[in-house]
């Protein structure tokens, strides 16, 4: 299913660089808002400030109505001013789960009354007592220098301040790879619009919901909302999952380039995943599969506990250096995963979808 003028590669690159911390995502909903429009019938935000899309579908005369959700996060970590220092440092609080290590030497974005750039700075090794260069990097050993006075920071910066990581996106290995901040979780966006492109030109008997989630990184807070606002018959949840690299036990991690993994376990409906391998066979889409024993930690653990229970799936993209401002994907593989969506879409019937009830 070729889609004429869409590219997924220049999709990405703009999601991945708007900026969106968890809990201020408006300036990433503006871009993932603006490609919704040309895809789907109408585009909303509700009062969490989740984005919902939303494509009719057609039905045979006399048949119920019935919908899928498909759900992607699109907020990314960042941090928070928490104190003024001597001497103009910024110090700062986590949003979302970075890992002090990666954080030393970034260049970061202060959102103070304006946009300040600020590098993360601590102690030069040349200073430290051996004894200290071998302790662990914590976040209060770390502080953001913007440049300027104390007093000049003072009139800029306030606590409470938000602070996003400064990466350019950049593409490897002529262009099969992209690397950057906030592919967690802008790559299941740019998936769900992949979909949606797909579908523009084609019926599908569900009304689909396309929906990107705020506030995962601190506790699936969208989803929760979502999950009971639209209140779907089905949902799919996509996500980024461990990418196989160096170190790294090949059980728990999967390979990029090898397609999209559907995740099985206990936060699965087994019809609907079993439903995703077999698209997938029949339509010859590469795929890997990911056993999770319980919880996903993902949007597909809100959708599945809401209301009554929803029938949900979760499908993830392979993803290096995950929280990271370097997190590195191959792009055929959220190509596979869009694919296998809008062929989920089309394939659903009232048929499949009251058998579900039967679980």
């Amino acid at each position: 299913m070729p889609v004429s003028g869409f590219k997924i590669k220049d999709v990405l690159m703009e999601l991945s660089a708007a900026t969106g911390v968890s809990g201020d995502e408006g300036a990433a909903i503006d871009v993932a808002a603006r490609y919704f429009r040309q895809y789907t019938d109408r585009v909303k935000r509700d009062r969490f400030g989740n984005l919902i899309a939303f494509k009719e579908g057609k039905l045979p005369a006399g048949e119920p109505r019935f919908s899928l959700a498909l759900a992607a996060h699109i907020d990314e970590i960042g941090a928070m001013v928490t104190q003024i220092a001597r001497g103009g440092f910024l110090r700062f609080t986590a949003i979302g789960g970075i890992d002090p290590r990666t954080l030393l030497g970034q260049a970061v974005v202060v959102h103070g009354r304006t946009p300040l750039k600020g590098v993360v700075g601590a102690l030069a090794p040349h200073l430290l007592a051996e004894r200290e260069r071998r302790k662990e990097l914590t976040l209060e050993k770390l502080y953001i220098d913007v440049g300027l006075s104390e007093a000049e920071a003072r009139e800029q910066v306030r606590v409470g301040d938000l602070i996003s990581l400064d990466q350019e996106p950049v593409l490897l290995n002529g262009e099969k790879c992209c690397a950057g901040k906030a592919m967690d979780n802008r790559a299941g966006v740019a998936v769900l619009l992949q979909c949606a492109a797909e579908l523009a030109s084609m019926q599908h008997r569900a009304d689909l919901y396309f929906i990107a989630t705020v506030q995962e990184e601190v506790g699936l807070r969208g989803a929760v909302t979502a999950a009971y606002g639209v209140s779907p018959d089905l949902a799919v949840a996509v996500d980024v999952t461990h990418g196989a690299a160096p170190g790294l036990p090949d059980h728990e991690v999967h390979s990029l380039g090898k397609g999209p993994v559907i995740a099985i376990g206990p936060n699965i409906h087994p019809a609907l995943g079993e439903k995703l391998h077999a698209l997938a066979q029949s339509y010859r889409l590469p795929y890997q599969i990911e056993p999770v024993a319980g919880n996903t930690h993902t949007d597909a653990w809100a959708f599945q506990v809401s209301r009554e229970g929803i029938p949900t799936a979760l499908v993830s993209v392979p993803l290096r250096y995950m929280h990271t401002a370097v997190e590195l994907l191959n792009l055929d593989d959220l190509i596979a995963a869009g694919q296998l969506l809008a062929f989920l879409s089309r394939s659903l019937d009232g048929a499949f979808w009251e058998g579900l009830s039967c679980y």
